[in-house]
């Protein structure tokens, strides 16, 4: 049976499995039942600086999307930081992590950007044993109006800033939280590495409202009749998570960064797919939220029989899909492909059919009886018709033999290449 045991920046874990910093690690309570479920570690919930604590609203903090069976497909919410006290929370994380030696135990952090309010509470959570720190740079609801979270984590010369003053202050590994809400999620990693993280985590949550309250016309969640922007997480953010994963992985100067994997993850082969672009490991929020500390067991399990069925152990995962992650002026513009449709298995349903007649490329005919086939002469291959099927594997995608006739273009299919080479790109004739 393959080895899910972990090590992720020198930090062990039983298997590569983390709880987000969350609602569902706010706590001592909560942090030794996700532990006997089986998660191979926590990042604890954000701590603030020492003092009064952080007010959280005391109405509705999450606004859901659902999906067509009342699924939960993405989570909004208006929750702050931890709003217990420092001390609390401290005494609460040297007892879990002196009772778990064996779980990664992260504390997430979130403090003003100064140097003396890193050092004060660096200092505060040295003798907890944590195995490490996260800076939270990536709210961006409520903190971030306070010149916190995703306020720092926008500006790379701010996160190269704080790093560094973490890096001065402290023993323990440094990973840096990053925000999704930026244009290009390489520069703040960037920034991260050169100010010495020794990680970075992301995504964190998308600046969002979910939906609004037709007859008190107020976002929700709502509290007084007001709405507020908060963060967005779930499997809805997860194409979004991955791609940012991937352009770290793959990017010159952040490739090789260790980088642990947020953002959707509900089972074993959305973990599986981030390790895969490059995470080190995948860290948890809205599933455990949704169905309960317990959901672990099934990634776990999944990850151990995907791994034994191709013959793979963990390491061998982490980043296998990276180098086939390119820009599109690389694609082959010579491959194509038809759709074909398998008559056995079709339902006559006609989605297939209407997708391409209105929205497409018209290349599927709708014969006497309700029959569907495809006009291979206009098939461009886009995909839609397997897209909107509800059967699966009905509609299937085949690859043209090199030298086959295309129908629609009459030409034979040739070998690679791509834009740069293509006789319509004005910098291919440029170079010439």
């Amino acid at each position: 049976m393959a080895d899910l045991r972990s090590t992720f920046i020198g930090i062990k874990s039983p298997n590569p499995f983390w709880l987000a910093s969350a609602p569902p690690t706010d706590k001592e309570y909560n942090v030794r039942r996700a532990f006997q479920a089986g998660w191979g570690g926590v990042v604890w919930k954000t701590l603030g600086s020492e003092g009064p604590p952080v007010v959280n609203v005391n109405g509705p903090r999450y606004g859901v999307i659902y999906g067509a069976d009342r699924r939960v497909l993405g989570i909004n919410n208006i929750e702050l930081i931890t709003d217990r006290p420092l001390e609390v929370n401290l005494r609460e994380i040297k007892s879990v992590k002196r009772d778990y030696p064996d779980r990664a135990l992260i504390i997430s952090l979130m403090v003003p950007c100064d140097e003396d309010s890193w050092r004060d509470i660096l200092a505060r959570i040295e003798d907890t044993e944590a195995d490490g720190v996260e800076l939270n740079f990536g709210c961006p609801h409520g903190m971030a109006e306070r010149g916190m979270g995703s306020a720092v984590g926008q500006v790379p010369e701010y996160i190269e800033m704080v790093t560094r003053w973490v890096k001065k202050h402290s023993r323990m590994p440094c990973i840096v939280k990053l925000t999704p809400n930026i244009s290009d999620v390489r520069k703040p990693a960037e920034a991260a590495k050169r100010g010495g993280a020794d990680a970075v985590s992301l995504i964190n949550t998308i600046n969002s409202i979910t939906s609004v309250d037709l007859d008190l016309f107020a976002p929700q969640p709502t509290i007084d009749g007001k709405g507020s922007h908060g963060g967005y997480c779930g499997p809805a953010v997860k194409p979004i998570a991955l791609n940012m994963v991937a352009e770290i992985a793959r990017h010159p100067e952040t490739a090789g960064l260790p980088i642990s994997g947020i953002g959707g993850i509900t089972t074993w082969r959305d973990a599986a797919e981030f390790m895969a672009l490059g995470a080190g490991n995948v860290q948890v929020c809205t599933a455990a939220m949704t169905y309960g500390f317990k959901v672990v067991q099934e990634m776990i399990t999944g990850l151990h029989d995907y791994l034994d069925s191709h013959q793979m152990e963990l390491s061998d995962l982490i980043g296998r899909a990276t180098p086939n992650v390119t820009d599109w002026q690389q694609l082959n513009l010579n491959y194509v492909t038809k759709a074909v449709i398998d008559q056995d298995a079709c339902i006559s349903c006609g989605r297939c059919y209407a997708a391409c007649e209105d929205t497409s490329h018209q290349a599927i005919a709708m014969k006497p009886g309700r029959i569907f086939e495809v006009i291979e002469e206009e098939c461009v291959a886009c995909n839609l018709c397997v897209d909107v099927c509800p059967v699966e594997d009905c509609i299937t995608m085949r690859e043209l033999e090199l030298g086959e006739i295309d129908k629609r273009t009459g030409l034979p299919r040739a070998g690679y290449a791509n834009w740069t080479q293509h006789p319509n790109n004005p910098m291919a004739k440029a170079a010439e």
